[in-house]
């Protein structure tokens, strides 16, 4: 072998690292110049031209590469620390590639085939020190967790409060919030902090029902099972109802409801899939009422003395015996009410009931959801009370024609595309009215054609008489909203204590991260809100609300910045920056527009459908808050058909038929497919009710199931689905992206165990006591479409091992 070659041989490192720091630096700069004509950050151009010099004296093999290179490293870390400090997820993805290269140029078989003749100690020791101080720099980020509050909770109760959610067994479960009033705040005390950590799986159960080629969307297991009766039920996303054994999961009976596919297989894209819950009554529990004339009220004959509401996704209200699981005859035609009456035209898919409705002495109430951006020509949002046992119609609210709540004529359609309630209600019985979360007039990003009546109940909290459906108060979260802002969570109803005494509360989450706390007697705030301004500039044929409402209690982010765009590597950054740059934005509330604009909060919200739980007894809430910024862009009409098919309401045009403009809404995702703004996406926290003071937030989650890589990094990551909370002071979560159900000590958020699950959970857990005596924790795991999470059919129930 010859010298030379060898000598050649001996180059190929350097060669081959120079030629790609000169890609690396063309890449940089071609993009750094398109940000800086944005007005963005000049750092990646000056990086692309110090990279490709570099590159170049490499393969000049030229020794003065270690010294420019040292430049760019120490002039790259200066820059982080300035933009980030020392906060690790966003500092190292900054440096981490930087560094790696500044090692292997400093490997004495890197060196040695440079001209020695041009040997300097002094490049070798500068890139050594850039080296370092980039290195000791990542280490002390280690150590830092920007964004989190540690504190803790210094009370098991505070003096006079109790539990006032409507009684049952404390080891039921009668409704989709526990008790009507939405607290998901269980009196059982078995499993507390000190043992938490021996809960093992005491059975698994798995309904079979996956999804399925003719599925008119996405398949999203979003279940709370109930128990009550003795049973557990459970419904699945094809509307199907199974009642189990809670000790063993034994399958007692199960429903069928036989699925009409409304021809929604021609419609993919349109709809999902899924049934949050199933709704219990017993006769029983009313009993001992008193009439108005102070007798008691004789139970109700009926075939069905326990009852099973079902919404199927074929838009029906099934009543089934909650003893057989066998249809109730006494109701509707043959045990069912068919929800298109009065309802008029709709796509297939496009209007159903996703929640369980509401249930009170004598009606069972219901909402429906409408599929967003399809038309401006939609079902009505109209709420419907039915009698309990016969199914008649009783009173209808619907938002467009608020006063008229008589029973609507035969052949007559509720008011088009007035603003509807697809989530859950809440009922107080005591003080006769049911709590409506709402949403908006579709569609959701455009405006112009809203009439009066839409905007006064649309995107907030309308409270009804429950016996005549006439509106008692109403209170607005969002005005004209543009942002898909409709309350997703169920109100929360509890008594608080505040500093004018014990006040009746209801407590509303919603997607822009306020949590609204008003008197649930008269809809007055007990938090203060303030009207605050919000950008302007809506598109032509449209307009903006001046200010919008938020709370003092809240967990709204701050306004994004370029620095604030975040990526694994350098050149995902950038482009991440770029887009951002090329968007626009204002802050929150930014107006859709026809360049983009950016929506931050996005549209599944800092808290969504899985609301809060709240523990009564310590006046705190426990919240699992979220952030993922969304972008959407207004499409006029004429190029709609350009943009190819919808494919999903979060993918693909949204053709919004009859309005000027169509949306695409999609999430602001780097070209790897995560979040372009910067970690953490989901946190846990707990709110002092009694002075609406955070008292410990940290962040939650890993991205073990959601990165190329199933490495188990505590990022924090968004969470889809609620909480629960304990008497024991123990707090149970599933809905992370990550599958996982983990534990938490309320008073200080540490975790205190996790259970790995064979599918996501996108779903709100609950407990309940066994024949056995024994508390147990249940959770659906079925997955969840439009995350993209992994499917499944399970029902997991876990206990203390013995």
């Amino acid at each position: 072998m010859s010298a030379d070659g060898a000598f050649s041989r001996s180059r190929l490192l350097p060669s081959l690292l120079g030629i790609v720091l000169l890609l690396m630096g063309l890449a940089l700069l071609a993009g750094g110049i398109k940000l800086s004509m944005l007005g963005g950050s000049l750092y990646y151009l000056l990086a692309g031209i110090g990279l490709m010099l570099t590159g170049g004296l490499l393969l000049a093999d030229r020794y003065a590469a270690l010294s420019l290179y040292a430049v760019v490293l120490f002039a790259s870390t200066v820059w982080a620390l300035w933009e980030v400090g020392l906060d690790w997820w966003q500092l190292v993805p900054r440096l981490a590639l930087l560094f790696a290269l500044g090692i292997v140029m400093l490997l004495p078989w890197f060196r040695r085939p440079l001209r020695t003749g041009e040997f300097n100690p002094v490049g070798t020791g500068v890139l050594s020190a850039a080296v370092v101080i980039a290195g000791i720099a990542a280490l002390a980020s280690l150590f830092t967790n920007p964004g989190e509050i540690k504190g803790e909770l210094d009370r098991d109760a505070v003096p006079g409060m109790t539990n006032t959610a409507p009684a049952m067994p404390d080891g039921d479960w009668n409704s989709y919030g526990r008790s009507a009033h939405g607290d998901r705040y269980s009196p059982l005390a078995q499993i507390t902090p000190q043992n938490v950590s021996k809960l093992v799986p005491a059975w698994t159960y798995r309904t079979g029902d996956l999804p399925g080629p003719n599925d008119p969307g996405e398949t999203t297991a979003e279940n709370t099972p109930l128990k009550a009766n003795g049973m557990l039920y459970v419904c699945t996303p094809h509307s199907q109802v199974i009642a189990l054994d809670p000790d063993t999961g034994k399958e007692l009976w199960r429903f069928d409801p036989k699925l009409s596919t409304q021809n929604a297989a021609n419609f993919k894209g349109w709809a999902h899939m899924t049934c949050r819950g199933v709704t219990y009554h017993d006769d029983a529990a009313y009993a001992s009422e008193q009439s108005p004339t102070g007798t008691a009220n004789a139970p109700v004959a009926s075939v069905c003395p326990r009852r099973i509401f079902l919404p199927t996704a074929d838009t029906r209200l099934i009543a089934l015996n909650a003893d057989t699981g066998k249809m109730c005859e006494d109701f509707g035609n043959g045990g069912q009410v068919d929800l298109t009456t009065n309802i008029g035209e709709f796509t297939a898919g496009g209007y159903y009931s996703t929640s369980p409705p509401a249930v009170t002495k004598d009606l069972v109430v219901i909402g429906g959801h409408v599929t967003d951006n399809v038309s401006i020509d939609e079902p009505s949002g109209v709420i419907r009370a039915f009698d309990v046992h016969t199914g008649k119609l009783v009173w209808n609210w619907d938002s467009g024609n608020p006063d008229d709540t008589t029973p609507i004529a035969e052949g007559k359609v509720y008011t088009r595309n007035s603003p509807n309630m697809w989530s859950i209600f809440s009922v107080d019985e005591k003080l006769g009215m049911i709590y409506l979360p709402m949403g908006n007039q579709t569609p959701d990003q455009f405006g112009g054609a809203r009439t009066p009546e839409s905007e006064l109940h649309a995107a907030g909290l309308t409270a009804l008489d429950i016996a005549t459906g006439k509106v008692r108060w109403h209170f607005q979260f969002t005005h004209h909203d543009l942002w898909d802002m409709d309350v997703g969570g169920q109100p929360t109803l509890m008594d608080l204590k505040t500093a004018d005494g014990v006040k009746p509360a209801v407590l509303a989450s919603t997607k822009q991260g306020s949590i609204y706390v008003l008197d649930r007697s008269n809809g007055q705030p007990i938090v203060p809100i303030k009207e605050i301004p919000v950008p302007q500039g809506a598109v032509e044929g449209d307009y903006t609300s001046p200010t919008q409402p938020m709370s003092d209690l809240n967990f709204v982010p701050p306004t994004l910045k370029e620095r604030d765009m975040w990526g694994v590597t350098p050149f995902d950054q950038m482009l991440c920056r770029i887009d951002f740059k090329s968007l626009r934005y204002d802050g929150m509330f930014t107006p859709p527009s026809l360049q983009g604009s950016i929506v931050y909060p996005g549209n599944f919200g800092v808290f969504d459908w899985g609301g809060i739980s709240v523990d009564p007894v310590r006046q705190i809430a426990f919240v699992n808050p979220s952030y993922m910024a969304f972008k959407s862009k207004l499409i006029p009409a004429a190029e709609i058909a350009k943009q190819g098919p919808r494919v999903s309401e979060t993918e693909g045009v949204q053709p919004n038929k009859g309005a000027p403009y169509g949306v695409i809404l999609e999430a602001l995702l780097s070209p790897m497919g995560l979040p372009c703004q910067a970690p953490a996406w989901g946190y846990v926290a707990a709110v002092d009710l009694t002075t609406n003071k955070t008292i410990w937030m940290h962040k939650n989650g890993t991205v073990r199931d959601s990165s190329p890589v199933p490495i188990p990094l505590s990022m924090g990551v968004p969470s889809l689905g609620g909480a629960f909370t304990t008497a024991s002071g123990v707090a149970f979560l599933s809905g992370t992206l990550d599958q996982y159900l983990r534990a938490y000590d309320v008073k200080n958020g540490k975790q205190l165990w996790e259970g790995r699950l064979p599918a996501g959970a996108q779903t709100t857990p609950m407990t309940y006591t066994g024949k056995d005596g024994k508390q147990y924790v249940l959770v659906v795991a079925g997955g969840h479409g439009s995350l993209g999470t992994k499917q499944g059919d399970y029902v997991i129930a876990y206990k203390l091992s013995e």
